[in-house]
């Protein structure tokens, strides 16, 4: 049967992960080889979707009789998937890198082409891993007189379209942050009531990915404020990934599906086995909800950030994936 076909796919690639992962003798080989090894996964997961239409749907009921008197079927599952954000991206779960965990606000343009760099020379980026995000503390306090955002001089000087650039000629995608409220949770200008414009300004710098948080809001709920980006990223014409980040606060996988391409399920995320497990069960009840186009996001990695043993981190990063079988694959 197929779930006894992807079981033991998962099985074997999970043993195969492991075992590559202990012969390994550098810091970035475990890393690649379960990498790897989750990438066959997504594929595997990939495959049996696009084969099997109907395998991820629980109940069906016959809905009216086709042709020789045989029922076709309804599944309301099936028919929210059609309602999903239609910006055509997010059909298997964003995999790359995100500054946060690791950098917080001490990022700079360098930082950022590095990483780009090692992204390819790794061999990450052959697998999938092809989002270098920039988080919180990217522009100024201020924006300019027309009321542009503008990136921080003393950090990023070249600007971000240069940097787009820059990562775009290594085949791979720049992604952003900003806020749907006045202020990003590190202060810096949110894009509550610039939704229109901040969009269009993503566009025009070729970002790929945008990371919407939910700080210093004007209290309304973010089910009225994460549609306004959504529309205004739509209007550009660019696509961009829109990743909502308002911590699971209102249930959104029960609303998001329609609005992003991922969705925030909990709180933050902290370099502990502790958090790491409390996650998990969080988003256990969420399974359902995700899917080609829209996914649950318990957070970005924190695998090699030093919190936790190399056991852990192993353990980390497959829970993440099965969950995303359930999530999408950030490094930190």
């Amino acid at each position: 049967s197929l779930s006894l076909s992807l079981t033991l796919s998962l099985s074997l690639i999970l043993s195969l992960s492991l075992s590559l992962t202990q012969a390994a003798h550098c810091r970035l080989a475990p890393l690649l080889a379960m990498a790897t090894c989750l990438h066959l996964l997504f594929l595997l997961f990939t495959f049996s979707s696009i084969s099997h239409p109907l395998s991820g749907i629980r109940e069906l009921t016959p809905l009216t009789m086709g042709p020789k008197n045989q029922p076709f079927f309804f599944s309301s599952q099936a028919f929210e998937r059609r309602n999903l954000l239609a910006n055509g991206l997010g059909r298997t779960p964003a995999m790359g890198w995100n500054s946060w965990n690791h950098f917080q606000c001490h990022i700079d343009e360098d930082i950022i082409r590095n990483t780009a760099d090692a992204m390819v020379s790794s061999g990450l980026a052959a697998l999938g891993y092809e989002y270098i995000n920039i988080d919180d503390c990217w522009a100024e306090l201020h924006r300019d007189s027309e009321g542009n955002l503008v990136p921080r001089k003393a950090t990023f000087p070249s600007g971000i379209q240069a940097l787009a650039n820059y990562v775009h000629a290594k085949g791979l995608k720049l992604g952003l942050y900003s806020d749907a409220g006045y202020l990003t949770c590190q202060k810096q200008p949110g894009s509550l009531g610039y939704e229109a414009q901040d969009a269009a300004t993503f566009a025009s710098w070729g970002i790929d990915y945008l990371k919407y948080d939910n700080c210093y809001t004007d209290g309304s709920a973010p089910e009225q404020r994460y549609p306004v980006m959504r529309d205004a990223l739509l209007r550009t014409g660019r696509p961009i990934y829109y990743s909502i980040c308002e911590w699971g606060r209102d249930n959104p996988a029960t609303w998001a599906p329609k609005v992003g391409n991922s969705w925030r399920t909990t709180n933050d995320i902290h370099d502990n086995w502790t958090r790491i497990v409390s996650i998990a069960d969080q988003n256990n009840v969420w399974a359902e909800y995700a899917g080609p186009g829209g996914w649950n996001d318990p957070d970005m990695l924190e695998v090699g950030n030093g919190g936790m043993t190399n056991e852990e981190y192993k353990s980390h990063l497959s829970i993440w994936a099965l969950m995303k079988v359930s999530k999408k694959l950030l490094l930190t």
